[in-house]
């Protein structure tokens, strides 16, 4: 008998239900799935359990009220997931993304 991943596991229906399109995940930027996997294996490895990530979804989420893609909440509960955790500061965030000239 086979272990459930975490994939199959993520609900189907609900706010922090990702897009899907028959039943398949849905990803129309190559980020998303980035995103996507980097917070699955994340979790997979430990580093915050599930529910941590999923309640900073489900919150980034309410925060958006309706006004930001999907995977935009995905990225800011990430962020915040991996923050909160401790496994990396605002600054070193920043400061990386500084480097890779993504922001000023």
């Amino acid at each position: 008998m086979s272990e459930d991943t975490l994939t199959d596991r993520l609900s189907a229906t609900g706010t922090a239900a990702p897009p899907r399109d028959n039943g398949e995940l849905v990803f129309t930027e190559p980020w998303e799935a980035t995103a996507f996997g980097v917070a699955i294996a994340l979790s997979d490895q430990k580093s915050y359990e599930w529910e941590f990530f999923r309640q900073r979804l489900i919150h980034s989420i309410a925060e958006a009220d309706g006004c930001e893609a999907y995977y935009e909440s995905w990225t800011k509960a990430l962020e915040a997931s991996v923050v909160d955790s401790g496994l990396i500061s605002e600054d070193e965030i920043r400061e990386r993304m500084e480097s890779m000239a993504i922001i000023d």
